[in-house]
């Protein structure tokens, strides 16, 4: 693999998945076995320091937890297939195409260079199953071909329930930013037959404001990813009337520590500062049901 075209982000949560068992060897890179070893003090003295959960345990806390939550949305045929956004070295799509096989479509879109690059590694590790496609994509554009509205035109049934997720993403960009990738998100669930539910996780102002080492945490954090960190949105109430300005139809926040008793999530104690986002589509029943 040409690790020279992924981001430090990817490098560091990709090897975060494949240490604690997530991953797949394909998709686990020497850069990101660096990074890991090299941020595992300031991981060890943000622990002593807080109690809390450090950055790799907030980083699988929110993993699990999105896994369980779209586990649940495909086995209660809520949804059949999956858009996994900005999806990086993510091994989700690998994960839940082996366990459900044909029932489930799974797309995970990236920029073109990664994109290009995961679909690669995946196909020459024999990874890469009937219904899973790896596409370029870009969640801040309207239209065309790489914007999500054309890849769903191009790659799903509009007869099926959808998910489609963020991880990661969000408080990587401006609000102004995050609204647009948040309307477009709606307007491509409400363009099916089927609706759907959009997951994500994201931090608020009041969890990573709350101490010095929380704001220290996301100045790190920033420059561990070559750029701001924004935290616009307050409080979850905030945030739940934000996404549905955007066009959702019902929207809910919660936290790792709400779900450790159904996610054995590592941590759990004090897991406030990831919040989950789960959001909906329902559209209303046709004339002729």
């Amino acid at each position: 693999m040409d690790t020279s075209r992924i981001s430090p982000t990817a490098h560091y949560t990709g090897y975060v998945w494949h240490d604690n068992g997530l991953s797949t060897d394909a998709l686990a890179t020497e850069p990101g076995r660096r990074l890991h070893t090299l941020l595992r003090p300031f991981n060890d003295l943000h622990t002593a320091l807080t109690g809390g959960p450090n950055l790799n345990e907030m980083l699988i806390q929110r993993h699990l937890i999105l896994d369980h939550i779209l586990t649940r949305a495909i086995v209660s045929g809520e949804v059949s297939q999956v858009v996994e956004i900005a999806a990086g070295l993510s091994p989700r799509g690998w994960r839940f195409k082996r366990r459900f096989r044909s029932s489930l479509t799974y797309v995970e879109g990236d920029l073109p260079d990664m994109a290009s690059l995961k679909r690669s590694t995946l196909e020459e590790a024999g990874l890469l199953r009937d219904g899973h496609h790896v596409v370029s994509l870009n969640a801040l554009v309207d239209s065309g071909p790489e914007s999500l509205s054309g890849v769903a035109a191009r790659l799903l049934d509009p007869q099926k329930g959808t998910a489609i997720i963020t991880e990661g993403l969000i408080n990587y960009f401006p609000q102004d930013a995050v609204d647009g990738i948040w309307r477009r998100i709606a307007d491509t669930l409400r363009a099916s037959d089927a609706g759907g539910i959009y997951l994500s996780d994201m931090a608020l102002n009041s969890d990573v404001s709350s101490s010095l080492v929380a704001k220290l945490f996301r100045v790190t954090l920033s420059a561990f990813a070559r750029g701001s960190v924004h935290t616009p949105l307050e409080t979850a109430e905030d945030a739940r009337r934000a996404v549905l300005a955007a066009g959702f139809t019902d929207a809910a926040l919660t936290t790792p520590a709400r779900m450790a008793s159904e996610v054995p999530v590592p941590a759990p104690m004090g897991a406030t500062r990831v919040r989950i986002l789960r959001a909906g589509v329902q559209l209303p029943p046709s004339p002729e049901s």
